[in-house]
C-alpha cells in the first residue's frame, strides 16, 4: 500500500503531433511533488500517463497500491499543459471517476483545474490546488492522514455543503534549493529513451532552473508559478545534472524554464560550476531576444554547452509586438539572431499568427523576417486565448462554442480575428514551405561556393526544393483567394 499515488493528465498518444515527434519528456513537475512528499515521510508512487493510451489502465495500479490520497499533478513546466487541451481534461475526469470508486481523497494541481476548478470539483475531485503545489499538498496530506481540519490551508479550493470555498493563495516559494531532486526513479526512463532512439534522436531529459516569469506578454498565462521569478542556485543545477549523468547516462538536456538565465551572473556561475565538476553537456533553452545581446553572456552559454536557443520572436511586425506587450523589438530579433549564429549557437523562432489586429502586411513582414534571418528551427502557432490573460479578456465574448483546442495541432481560431480558421491553417503550412524553400536556396548557394562541405541533410533540403517551390506557390494563390472570405 502507498500513502499517495501521483498521476497527471498529459497523454502524448492523445496528441498526434507530439507523439509523432518521438521526443517525450517525463512529467517533471509531478516528480518534484512526489519527491517532496517522499522526503516528508510519505510513501508515494507515480502512475505516469505520458506513454500510455487509456486512462482505465490506472485502475490496476490503484487496486495494487490502495492509496489514501490520489493526486493528479500536472507538469507545470510543460507548455502543453498550460493549453488545457480538451482531450487531456477528459482523461483527467475519467481518472477522477476511477479513483473515486477506490474511496481516495482526490486532489488536482494543474493549469486547467486552476482555471476551471468547478468543473473538476463537479467531476469528483475533493480539492483543487492553485499555484505552486508542493507545500500545499504536504499540508493537505498531513490534515487528511491525521483527521485534522484543512479549512485554513492556503492554495486550495473545495466544496463545503455544495458551496465552493476558495482559500487565499499561497505565496510562491523563494528558496527553490530546499526542494529535493525530482523522483526520477518513479518513472521508466528506459521507455523514454527507447522512443527517442526510435526517432533517431539523442536522448534528452528535461530539467528546470527557475520558476515563473517576470515579463508581461498579454497572451501568456502563468497560472502555477505567476509573474514572480525565483531561481535554483547554479550549484543545485550542477548537482542535478551530475546525478542524471551518473544514474542515467544522459548528457543532453532541455532547460524548460520560461526564461533561462535571467538572474544577473547566473549563467557565468553555472558555467563555472560545470567546469568545477568537469561536466560536459549539451542543452537547449528558451529565452528572449533582449536578453541575448551581450557577448559575454552568450560566450558563457556556449562554453556551458548551449547548442540551441528558442526565442519568442512571435512577429516581424513591431505593431503586433507592441499590441502583445511583448517588450521586444524587431531590431532586437535581428541583432540577437545574428550574434548567436556568429557564436555557432543554433537559433529557433516561436512565431504566432492571428493576434488581434493583425493585417496582411504584418503577416508579410513576419514571413520576410523568417526568410531573411533563416532560423535553424521554427515553431508556428495561432494565437490562443488562455484564461487569466488580458488577451483572453478581450476575446472571451467570442468563445461561445469552443474555448480550448482538442490537441496541440488543432489550430482553430476561437475568436473573431482578421481571417478565419481555414486561412490560418493554410498559412501555417505555407510559412513552413517558404521557410524550407529559402533554406534550400541557401544550400544551393553553399554547394556552388563550397561543394565539398555539403552534407546529406543539405542535399535532401536541395532536392525537396522541387516539391516546396510549386506547393508553396499553390498555397500562396489559395491564401490570396481566402483573404476575401470569412467562412
Amino acid at each position: 500500500m502507498l500513502d499517495i499515488v501521483f498521476s497527471h493528465s498529459y497523454y502524448y498518444k492523445f496528441d498526434p503531433k507530439q507523439w509523432k515527434n518521438k521526443t517525450p519528456y517525463p512529467p517533471l513537475g509531478t516528480l518534484y511533488a512526489a519527491s517532496f512528499l517522499r522526503k516528508n515521510n510519505y510513501t508515494v508512487g507515480v502512475f505516469d500517463t505520458n506513454l500510455i493510451n487509456d486512462p482505465k489502465n490506472i485502475e490496476t495500479y490503484l487496486t495494487q497500491h490502495q492509496p489514501k490520497v490520489f493526486v493528479i499533478y500536472d507538469d507545470g513546466f510543460n507548455y502543453l499543459t498550460k493549453m488545457c487541451l480538451t482531450k487531456m481534461r477528459e482523461a483527467a475526469f475519467e481518472m477522477i471517476g476511477i479513483a473515486k470508486k477506490f474511496g481516495c481523497y482526490i486532489a488536482v494541481s494543474s493549469s486547467d483545474a486552476t482555471d476551471h476548478y468547478q468543473k473538476y470539483l463537479d467531476a469528483g475531485a475533493d480539492f483543487i490546488i492553485q499555484g505552486e503545489g508542493e507545500i500545499t499538498l504536504k499540508e493537505l496530506a498531513d490534515c487528511l492522514t491525521k483527521g485534522l481540519s484543512f479549512s485554513d490551508i492556503q492554495g486550495i479550493v473545495y466544496k463545503d455543503d455544495e458551496e465552493i470555498v476558495i482559500n487565499p493563495k499561497r505565496p510562491v516559494l523563494k528558496d527553490l534549493d530546499m526542494l529535493p531532486l525530482p523522483a526520477w526513479d518513479l518513472v521508466d526512463i528506459s521507455a523514454y529513451r527507447a522512443i527517442w532512439n526510435s526517432g533517431g534522436k539523442e536522448f534528452t531529459l528535461n530539467i528546470v532552473t527557475t520558476r515563473g516569469c517576470p515579463f508581461k506578454c498579454n497572451w501568456c498565462a502563468k497560472p502555477i508559478y505567476g509573474n514572480r521569478y525565483n531561481s535554483h542556485s547554479p550549484a543545485y543545477i550542477a548537482k542535478h545534472i551530475e546525478f542524471l549523468i551518473q544514474n542515467y547516462g544522459v548528457n543532453r538536456f532541455w532547460m524548460c524554464d520560461d526564461i533561462f538565465g535571467l538572474k544577473p551572473n547566473w549563467v557565468q556561475e553555472f558555467n563555472a560550476e560545470l567546469k568545477k565538476k568537469s561536466l560536459g553537456i549539451s542543452f537547449y533553452i528558451q529565452s528572449r531576444v533582449d536578453l541575448l545581446l551581450k557577448e559575454d553572456t552568450i560566450d558563457a552559454l556556449y562554453e556551458s554547452g548551449l547548442e540551441e536557443v528558442w526565442v519568442g520572436a512571435e512577429s516581424g511586425s513591431q505593431s503586433i509586438l507592441d499590441a502583445m506587450d511583448k517588450g521586444t523589438t524587431v531590431d532586437q530579433i535581428y541583432k540577437a539572431t545574428k550574434l548567436l549564429k556568429k557564436k555557432n549557437i543554433r537559433v529557433a523562432f516561436f512565431i504566432q499568427f492571428g493576434y488581434l489586429g493583425e493585417t496582411k502586411t504584418d503577416i508579410e513582414k513576419t514571413i520576410a523576417m523568417i526568410k531573411e534571418l533563416q532560423p535553424d528551427n521554427l515553431g508556428v502557432s495561432i494565437s490562443y486565448p488562455l484564461p487569466g490573460t488580458k488577451f483572453y479578456e478581450k476575446v472571451k465574448a467570442d468563445l461561445k462554442y469552443k474555448a480550448n483546442w482538442a490537441d496541440s495541432d488543432d489550430l482553430d481560431m476561437m475568436f473573431d480575428g482578421t481571417y478565419h480558421t481555414r486561412y490560418y491553417k493554410k498559412l501555417h503550412r505555407y510559412v513552413h514551405k517558404e521557410y524550407r524553400k529559402s533554406q534550400a536556396i541557401l544550400n544551393f548557394k553553399k554547394a556552388f561556393m563550397e561543394p565539398f562541405s555539403i552534407n546529406k541533410s543539405q542535399i535532401r533540403s536541395m532536392l525537396l526544393f522541387f516539391y516546396y517551390f510549386p506547393s508553396a506557390l499553390l498555397d500562396r494563390i489559395q491564401l490570396k483567394n481566402m483573404q476575401h472570405s470569412h467562412v
